[in-house]
């Protein structure tokens, strides 16, 4: 049975589905419905940045230019990134086992100095540094068990830190070291982790990856949420297009805030019902 009112779940897309997440939260907010007012947000690799933010009072227009030099810079590993899928789509693994290999991939590639400029890129992103009051919950998985974590502020792990690991999928970025062991993208537990979101009365979920992938994972997690309102959002065709083939592509940051900031009109007429009436409720 729901137990709060208003979830937020924020889904991982790299570079270009954190920069069309920040320009869907700020158009929301300039049309009265606040993301950040969210009783409970859940955050996932580049739903990681954006949940931090908005979870700690940021505007998301900071994001809407990718001119944060900190921020950006690590090189890529397309051949590792490549591997990595080969496993996730290899179906005779067991979860857990695919996550095991997953990270011995990831763990090929630790180096300080990448693990330095993740974190530090990601608190110039974020801009805060300092868990929110407002219940905030950040997916990792340990590189090395392939077992799942989820943080909030009891945890004891650095928000930035939280964010970077989270956000740290392999082949993009090195795994992330937080007492003495090493963790990667949230993505790899459960895709959205809208699960994670249970005992919502109204629950909406940010993937601006949902283009990409089978609905039928998501679809089985919201069933076992149970909220009374359930919205999904991903990008539109335009959005889409905005994108590109290249969701890792920074030429593409500007065109996908301002095309999350077009799409925020539409959005926002089918969210604010329940949005508002749970605010009401409160």
């Amino acid at each position: 049975m729901p137990t709060f009112d208003r979830a937020l779940v924020l889904g991982p897309g790299s570079h270009v589905g954190t920069a069309w997440m920040a320009g869907l939260a700020y158009g929301l907010r300039r049309d009265g419905v606040d993301p950040g007012e969210a009783d409970l947000t859940v955050g996932t690799s580049s739903g990681a940045i954006v949940g931090a933010l908005l979870a700690t009072g940021q505007n998301p227009g900071r994001l809407a230019t990718s001119a944060r030099p900190a921020a950006h810079r690590l090189k890529a590993d397309p051949e590792r990134t490549g591997a990595v899928f080969a496993v996730l789509g290899d179906r005779s693994l067991e979860p857990g086992e695919a996550r095991r290999r997953v990270g011995r991939l990831a763990l090929d590639s630790t180096d300080p100095q990448a693990d330095e400029a993740l974190i530090a890129g990601r608190a110039a992103l974020i801009g805060a540094d300092a868990w929110p009051e407002r219940r905030l919950l950040i997916t990792a998985v340990d590189a090395t068990t392939g077992e799942p974590v989820v943080w909030d502020r009891d945890s004891g792990v650095p928000l930035v830190h939280a964010v970077a690991a989270s956000s740290a999928f392999p082949g993009a970025a090195p795994p992330v070291a937080i007492d003495g062991r090493r963790y990667m993208d949230g993505a790899l537990r459960a895709g959205t982790n809208a699960d994670l979101a249970a005992g919502a009365r109204t629950l909406v979920v940010i993937e601006p990856m949902a283009h990409l992938f089978p609905r039928e994972p998501l679809d089985q997690q919201l069933a076992a949420v149970e909220a009374d309102t359930v919205v999904t959002i991903g990008p539109d065709p335009a959005s889409v297009r905005a994108f590109g083939s290249n969701l890792g592509d920074l030429a593409a940051w500007e065109p996908a805030y301002q095309a999350g900031l077009r799409q925020a009109g539409d959005v926002a007429a089918r969210l604010r019902p329940a949005w508002r009436a749970e605010a009401s409720a409160t």
